[in-house]
Formats: C-alpha cells, structure tokens, sequence
C-alpha cells in the first residue's frame, strides 16, 4: 500500500470522504425543494394572483380615472396614484405569506419528518447548511419577488399610459418603489425561516407569521402616541409601504413616517436578524 492510499484512509479502514463544497450543498437544497412540489407551486400561483390582484385593481380605477369624482370644498382636485393602486398591499401582503411559508416549511418540514439528522450527520456544519438554505429561498422568492414587481409596474403604466397619468420607471421614486416592492418578499421569507427554526411547529410558525404580519400592525397604529406609531412603522410590511410612495403621491402615512433611508435600513435589519435567529438556533438546538 503506497503512503498516499494510507494517508486516505481513517481509523476504521474506510476512505475518507472529501468535505462537501457549498455547491454541493446547494445542490442538496435544492433537490429538497424541488421534492416538495407543492411549495414552489404555491409561491408560483400567488405570484401570478398577485400580479392579477395589482392589474385588476388599476383596470376598476380607469372609470374613476376618465370621470374623476367632484373636488370636495376647499380641497384640491382628484389625481390618480398608479404606485399606490397598482402595487397595491393586497398583493405584497399575499406574496409575505407565501414567501413566509415557504421560508418556513423549509425549515420546521425537515424537524418534523426527522430529515435534519440524515443532514446533519451527512454535513455536520450546520453553519453550511443553513447558509445553503438562505441563500436557495432568498433567491428564488427574490425572483418570485422581482417578477411581481416588475411586471405589475409595467403593465398598470402601460394601461394608464392611453389615460396620460402612467409612470416611468425612471420617475422620481418608482424604480425604489419596484425594489422595495420586490425586496419584501425574500425578507418574509427569511423570517419565516426564523419563527420555523424557533418553533419547529407547523401552525405554530404560520400563525406566528400572520400575527407578525398583521395583527401586530393593528396595535401600534394611529397619530395619538408617537412611540407606538414608530413601533408601528418598522414592522416589516411597513417598511415596503413607505418606500413605495412617491415624492409627490398625496397618499401619507400620516404623522411620524419614517424617512426613506430609515425604511430601508429597517428592512435590512428584519432580514439581517432572521438569518442570525436562524443560524444561531439551528446550531446551538439539539435536532
């Protein structure tokens, strides 16, 4: 036996198996997802019930656009909002469940059926793993996302483009507007991630998902207190709100609204944390 065949070989007499790069892990994420057919189709159809959500609103508005109501005294005249009505929170808040479960069940799918060992004594650094899966579900929701956006922007503007009230990507905070419109959506995603790495539960972590999303808002709304309404503002889905607004729409969020850089940042933040959360319970858990 030659030094090179004995140097390969471990205490027990097996060749050793080479560390698996991250493309192999990749890899394996991937064929996880693509196993579970019923995941990726549901981000599919709530993509494509988003965008019909964002250009059927915009097509009941063109009869509003072409006889616009009676200003009211002492107000100024009617003008139509196309970011406002066609990226509509209908749709960001259907695609932030979407995103959100699937970021979830990736995670708390594979506690549930006892998948996790077979990873973990396969690839013991959880760090890799998890890393793989942020990287697979941030990217394709971020396309899910940039799709959305995209094609919900052009299409509402090219409609409106007849009613001389259309948009421009390259106007004054429509391209920030699309971003944010679609970052939203890996960023649910990475926090589904999060509350199915703390919880382990399937309704545990949807429900958990929809609370945070939604009935949490409801609590910190409101001019009356400004601290509640700060909290309010760097919710996640207040983040997109406000980045989708334009310098000169006269849709508001009222008193204390955050400014832009400051939506942004809180944004990353959201997305930031969860990944930590994540990598942090996953490691330190027993499985």
């Amino acid at each position: 036996m030659s030094s090179m065949n004995a140097m390969a070989l471990g205490s027990t007499g097996s060749v050793a198996e080479p560390a698996p790069r991250f493309l192999d892990l990749l890899a394996a994420e991937w064929i996880k997802l693509r196993s579970l057919r019923s995941t990726y189709w549901v981000l599919a159809l709530a993509s494509l019930v988003a965008i019909a959500v964002n250009v059927n609103a915009v097509h009941t508005d063109l009869t509003y656009i072409d006889h616009p109501p009676a200003p009211m005294p002492g107000r100024s005249p009617y003008t139509y909002d196309p970011l406002f009505h066609g990226l509509g929170s209908i749709a960001s808040d259907l695609m932030a469940v979407a995103a959100g479960s699937l970021g979830a069940i990736t995670v708390f799918g594979e506690y549930t059926t006892g998948l996790i060992r077979t990873t973990f004594a396969a690839v013991p650094d959880r760090r890799g793993v998890i890393a793989a899966k942020v990287l697979l579900i941030g990217g394709i929701t971020a396309l899910a996302g940039l799709v959305v956006s995209a094609v919900s922007f052009f299409t509402i503007n090219a409609m409106l483009a007849s009613r001389h009230v259309g948009l421009s990507v390259t106007d004054e905070g429509c391209l920030r507007a699309v971003l944010a419109y679609a970052a939203i959506v890996p960023v649910c995603a990475l926090i589904g991630m999060a509350l199915g790495a703390l919880l382990r539960h399937a309704t545990a972590s949807i429900v958990s998902l929809v609370m945070l999303m939604f009935i949490l808002p409801m609590m910190f709304g409101g001019d009356r207190y400004r601290w509640l309404k700060e909290i309010g503002t760097h919710l996640p889905l207040a983040t997109v709100q406000r980045l989708t607004i334009t310098p000169n729409s006269r849709t508001t969020m009222g008193k204390y609204a955050p400014s832009v850089l400051d939506s942004w940042i809180t944004m990353g933040v959201w997305g930031a944390v969860a990944v930590a959360v994540t990598v942090v319970v996953v490691r330190r858990r027993d499985v």
